[in-house]
């Protein structure tokens, strides 16, 4: 099984694609991930938790 399909293989057993939509996905994923991590730590210091 591949992870990463590029546009010319002819494969049916793939998880991701290498196409804008893939990475735009990714990368709209990332940083929401980094985002809710930094509210994380400023609520964490906000009600002195660390």
């Amino acid at each position: 099984m591949s992870l990463i399909k590029d546009k010319n293989e002819d494969r049916k057993d793939y998880i991701l694609q290498k196409d804008k939509t893939t990475k735009l996905t990714s990368g709209f994923v990332a940083i929401i991930l980094l985002l809710l991590v930094v509210a994380v730590l400023i609520s964490g210091f906000f009600f002195k938790w660390f």
